[in-house]
């Protein structure tokens, strides 16, 4: 199978969700600490956090590995893209973020839009259903 730019896509975000996840989870304390962001009140909120983005860059390279097979996977990526989108977001222009959080914001407004057109162009190449 060729890889499309949907694969490397979902590869990317694979390993960007995976390498954060990580990063967080066995530096979480530096990285706050360097960013001089307050910690939070139990370490194992961000540690779930942690967790969670490295299952979910797992799901990433499911699709990367066959985009068509796991089309059903896309709109899960994209909905925790909105969350944090959206919640940072918030508090971005209500209150104000940490810097250490901002630039992720972007990058998942980008890979948000990016999936979205990678649903939508795995819709239309499936052949369509026999009546």
């Amino acid at each position: 199978m060729k890889c499309t730019w949907i694969c490397w896509l979902f590869g990317l975000s694979g390993f960007y969700d995976a390498v954060i996840g990580v990063a967080f989870l066995v530096a979480g304390p530096q990285l706050f600490e360097t960013a001089q962001v307050p910690p939070p009140n139990h370490w194992g909120y961000l540690q779930f956090a942690a967790l969670l983005l490295v299952v979910f860059g797992l799901m990433f390279f499911a699709v990367a590995l066959n985009p068509a097979a796991n089309r059903n996977l896309i709109p899960f990526g994209a909905l925790l893209k909105v969350s944090y989108v959206a919640v940072v977001s918030y508090y971005w222009i209500s209150t104000d973020v940490p810097l250490l959080f901002k630039p992720f914001v972007v990058i998942d407004a980008v890979m948000l839009v990016l999936f979205l057109a990678a649903y939508a162009a795995l819709g239309k190449a499936r052949p369509a259903a026999a009546l």
